[in-house]
């Protein structure tokens, strides 16, 4: 009979490692390419310093983003990197949450799931938990 392998705590730390390391290298990547896309299209343009313009009206929402990607415009692929690297950690909160339901250690999957909680509801009013 083949023996069962169970799921182990260094198991868990492999996967939250490889989580950080793939969407900070994918966060990277995309600002990277973000970035050289904008200076292909903008960087032979004269910068004028007398005005402060603010950021494009395109980035201002979820969905700017998604059609600024998808148009091509280097900011808003660079605006979605950014996001990434933001919402990289998030990630690996609810992979460890999850984690920790298969490891049945309830302390600390309820402590995750209050952690993921208060980055929500953070995110949602602009308050600190």
């Amino acid at each position: 009979m083949a023996e069962r392998r169970t799921f182990k705590d260094t198991d868990m730390q492999q996967v939250l490692g490889w989580v950080l390391r793939i969407g900070v290298s994918l966060s990277m990547l995309v600002v990277c390419m973000g970035g050289v896309l904008y200076l292909y299209r903008h960087g032979h343009a004269t910068v004028s310093y007398q005005k402060f313009t603010g950021i494009p009206h395109f980035v201002h929402s979820a969905s700017g983003i998604w059609n600024g990607i998808f148009a091509g415009r280097g900011r808003a692929i660079i605006q979605a990197g950014i996001i990434l690297l933001i919402a990289t950690p998030v990630i690996r909160v609810v992979f460890s949450a999850v984690g920790f339901v298969i490891e049945k250690d309830w302390l600390y999957t309820g402590i995750s799931l209050l952690v993921l909680l208060v980055i929500i509801i953070s995110a949602l009013t602009g308050h600190g938990g």
